[in-house]
């Protein structure tokens, strides 16, 4: 690859996470109006749907494109170039065959998955749901040769457009049940047809791309179908999987979660409505994610084995800083947002039910960072298969978790198997990361001291602001925000200085953060 390749590559990939920064908080920021909008069964009606279409967005959007565009940079150093016959069709082929057996299967088992679930009113929701597969083999394969050729604006563009679409029609279809008294099930529907006019929208604009690049040739030649095959299947689904953490877990949820509870003695309404007070903790578990591990996933550099071996000094400070960073932010997250949770969930959610349970899903923001950071570094050596493994254990210790614990602790054991599913994977891929980088001692270098302390001025600083400010507060939803904001940015700006102050982070460190000058100098500054 020449200079100018690995220019335009570093700056796609920096447009391609910006485009998945600003999908996934839209992803998680729509969540909250749609409760409100539309109760906890509501909510509980979209949360039960959102897996499978969730799933699917994966796959056309991460899954198979990483392995055609692997495929078309291989091709390219091979010297065959992508023509309509050799490339295009064989591979529509495959991903038509693919995406087909999934509609079918799907589209059929509706009224068995819906019936497992333990809601038979889920069966049309999950048949229209089947419909969204056959829109993968479209998008997959157009962002898949863009990003083999280098080309990230039509795929972070067409995702941009995608989310924007069906948060738009999902928002304004809680609207009107909210003030028609329509049947809340129809949020289910509308969230799939969300989905499919999302990705028709992604489809029309990576083909305005399509006909304005042209890039494919007339060239032909022998069609590798098992290479074609393999790479799809093997390569695709893993890459998908790698950018399942936190939905897996939600589609554990799905299956699991309601026969369990109806095992623990509740009616079936009480578990629905028990289900979506749970799924509040989603969108609050995603956005805490995403300040934990997205800018410490910015820092990691194009990783390879060839520049652990150039310069190992580097790439180990890139990399414990990274997780440092990861570990630093997503402590902060999940300790300030557990103790402020009582006026979070009146915010966002109008009461306080299931504060408790909804506290302590918070860990999993820590332990879901932590696993998506060291799991992105392995994945940048080369263990995609490998961390896909990782994350399918996690899945079926939450799912066996979920059936022994739930009818046991109720809600609270849904919780708990969380936390614990996440734990398994955060320690499997710490370990596997230890091992391929035995000299990264990530331990050694966490500053423990700084970390208690900024830990204990902040959480000291949120309880006298919940036992000093909140009493003189008027207790309405604008008196909440303005506390909530005011606590939150003041409680981590004191987390922060604490961080900087007590010489957490090395001034190497330090150079890799924006505003690194000022930074510094608020670290250099003695008593």
């Amino acid at each position: 690859m020449n200079g100018n390749e690995t220019n335009q590559l570093v700056k796609g990939a920096f447009l391609l996470t910006l485009a998945g920064l600003i999908s996934k908080l839209l992803s998680a920021g729509y969540r909250i109006p749609l409760q409100n909008l539309t109760g906890d069964i509501g909510f509980y009606v979209y949360q039960q749907v959102y897996p499978i279409l969730g799933i699917i967005f994966v796959l056309s959007f991460y899954g198979f494109p990483s392995a055609i565009s692997k495929m078309a940079v291989e091709l390219k150093a091979q010297g065959k170039g992508l023509s309509l016959k050799s490339f295009y069709l064989p591979i529509g082929f495959i991903l038509l065959l693919i995406s087909g057996s999934l509609f079918l299967f799907l589209f059929f088992n509706a009224s068995y998955i819906s019936e497992w679930i333990g809601d038979e009113k889920l069966t049309s929701i999950y048949q229209l749901a089947a419909f969204t597969c056959l829109f993968v083999p479209f998008s997959a394969l157009l962002r898949g040769v863009f990003q083999g050729t280098y080309v990230m604006k039509p795929t972070a563009y067409s995702q941009v457009a995608e989310q924007l679409i069906r948060v738009a029609i999902i928002i304004a279809t809680a609207i009107l049940i909210s003030m028609n008294d329509y049947p809340l099930y129809h949020i289910g529907k509308a969230a799939v047809f969300a989905s499919i006019l999302g990705a028709g929208t992604a489809i029309i604009v990576l083909s305005v791309f399509f006909w304005r690049k042209k890039p494919y040739t007339n060239q032909e030649f022998n069609i590798p179908w098992n290479y074609y095959v393999r790479t799809i299947l093997i390569l695709g689904v893993a890459a998908a999987l790698n950018h399942m953490v936190l939905l897996v877990i939600q589609f554990a949820d799905t299956f699991t979660v309601i026969p369990s509870l109806l095992k623990a003695g509740l009616s079936k309404e009480a578990a629905m409505e028990a289900k979506g007070i749970f799924d509040r903790g989603q969108p609050l578990i995603q956005l805490g994610t995403i300040l934990g591990s997205s800018f410490a996933l910015a820092l990691i550099p194009t990783i390879s084995k060839k520049k652990l071996k150039n310069d190992p000094i580097t790439f180990y400070s890139y990399i414990r800083g990274a997780l440092l960073f990861s570990i630093y932010l997503a402590v902060g997250a999940t300790i300030g947002l557990i103790t402020i949770f009582p006026e979070v969930n009146r915010l966002l959610f109008q009461d306080n039910q299931s504060t408790g349970n909804l506290q302590l899903l918070m860990i999993s923001i820590l332990l879901s960072s932590i696993s998506i950071t060291a799991a992105a570094v392995l994945q940048g050596l080369g263990f995609i298969k490998r961390i896909a493994g990782f994350i399918l254990i996690a899945f079926f210790v939450k799912w066996i978790a979920n059936q022994v614990l739930i009818p046991w602790l109720g809600i609270t054991g849904s919780a708990v198997a969380t936390i614990i599913s996440l734990l398994v994977l955060c320690m499997i891929v710490l370990r596997e990361l230890r091992r391929k980088l035995p000299h990264l001692n990530l331990l050694k270098f966490l500053q423990w001291r700084p970390l208690f302390v900024a830990i204990s001025a902040m959480a000291l600083f949120v309880l006298c602001g919940h036992f000093i400010i909140l009493p003189w507060l008027n207790i309405s939803r604008i008196g909440l925000l303005v506390y909530v904001v005011f606590i939150s940015i003041m409680g981590a700006a004191l987390y922060g200085y604490c961080l900087i102050k007590l010489r957490a982070f090395s001034e190497q460190e330090l150079r890799m953060l924006p505003f690194r000058t000022f930074l510094m100098k608020l670290q250099s500054r003695r008593k």
